[in-house]
């Protein structure tokens, strides 16, 4: 499977629309409320619906993950990276590395 990853360059997120409609109903949905908990804020998350359709849905990750893992630079350079024309450094594909 390729991955794309697609960012905005750093201090242009005020472009970004979906963002922007996305977290300003967010902090709309959870004014005045206390986030004491962490499923306080993932179920206020997840209740946001718009008039225009957009519906959110979240759900809370409690998996524990490994810290500390180290990636070689051997490792790294076997990521078969294809850097976008615009940007390559923001913008790229993952290509995967099939070694059948």
């Amino acid at each position: 499977m390729q991955i794309t990853v697609c960012h905005f360059p750093p201090g242009t997120s005020k472009w970004n629309k979906i963002e922007h409609l996305l977290f300003s109903q967010i902090s709309l949905n959870w004014k005045a409320i206390p986030l004491e908990s962490y499923e306080i804020v993932v179920s206020l998350i997840g209740s946001v619906k718009t008039k225009k359709g957009l519906n959110v849905t979240a759900e809370l990750d409690e998996k524990i993950y490994q810290k500390g893992i180290k990636v070689t630079k051997s490792e790294i350079e076997e990521i078969m990276i294809k850097r976008h024309q615009f940007h390559g450094d923001w913008n790229y594909t993952i290509v995967p590395n099939c070694k059948c």
